[in-house]
């Protein structure tokens, strides 16, 4: 009998293994059939020409050659393509003239026609699927910053902005960085106090004096800045002059140190 239960037992134990693994091709099978029928009824096409791609979400090969990515060498504080290669370390006229209040900042590519159909796509015209794959490049970009950062915190809207747009871009990229990285993210400990008037239009002292003291770090939240490596996230940075307020009150909060990282950035070349 003994042998007759053991041999009964084997024989059920290594059949759940073949169960398991049975639902998971038909689970995986599904998820492709199903993508298949999606694709057919809406074909993936380009995020910015709306030519069709093989991929659900992506660029095509033209307007992919036309983004401009920023590689090295770039300055090591502002994150900003230099000329040429001047050997580790380098650092630019501006960050050597006025160093930034942040430790460095890294972007993905220039603020030019293709980064801004992005960034515009996500921002305004509520394509919340370009996230993931803006997220996934700014990984890639940040040089490190993230796997070095023990918190990831988003530039914050004020509440009524936030109200009419119904979303923060900068915190949906921000939750899908921490997502793909693994990393804690802080989503409600930055704030922004003050409503400000848009920025476009604003050279960079009047860029600065709006959003001067328009961001806070409330009490309840300090605990969890303080002493800790942050990660500043936004979609673009034009004069950093948003970014260094926010850099501020994080500092003020207790933060130990804050880098920032953005899908693209101004470059006047």
């Amino acid at each position: 009998m003994m042998a007759a239960e053991r041999a009964l037992r084997a024989g059920t134990e290594g059949a759940l293994p073949l169960v398991a693994r049975g639902a998971r091709v038909l689970a995986v099978g599904s998820r492709i059939v199903g993508r298949r029928l999606l694709d057919l009824a809406l074909p993936p096409v380009c995020c910015v020409c709306e030519r069709p791609l093989a991929e659900d979400v992506g660029l095509c090969m033209p307007c992919w050659s036309r983004l401009t990515l920023i590689e090295r060498p770039y300055c090591e504080r502002l994150g900003t393509p230099l000329a040429y290669d001047i050997g580790p370390g380098a650092l630019s006229a501006a960050a050597i003239a006025e160093p930034p209040p942040f430790g460095r900042a890294r972007a993905v590519c220039v603020h030019d026609e293709i980064s801004r159909a992005l960034v515009h796509g996500l921002k305004y015209r509520d394509r919340l699927e370009l996230a993931p794959l803006m997220a996934r490049w700014m990984l890639r970009a940040s040089d490190g910053l993230v796997h070095e950062a023990n918190l990831i915190v988003p530039v914050p809207l004020h509440p009524r902005r936030l109200w009419r747009r119904r979303f923060n871009q900068s915190a949906l990229l921000a939750r899908e960085i921490g997502s793909q990285a693994d990393r804690p993210v802080l989503l409600e400990g930055l704030q922004r106090i003050r409503a400000t008037p848009r920025q476009v239009g604003l050279d960079a002292a009047a860029r600065a004096a709006n959003v001067r003291g328009a961001f806070k770090v409330d009490g309840p939240h300090r605990a969890a800045l303080e002493g800790r490596r942050i990660l500043l996230v936004d979609d673009v940075v034009t004069t950093g002059a948003t970014l260094g307020a926010c850099v501020r009150a994080l500092v003020r909060a207790g933060a130990a140190s804050v880098d920032v990282l953005t899908f693209a950035r101004v470059h006047n070349r």
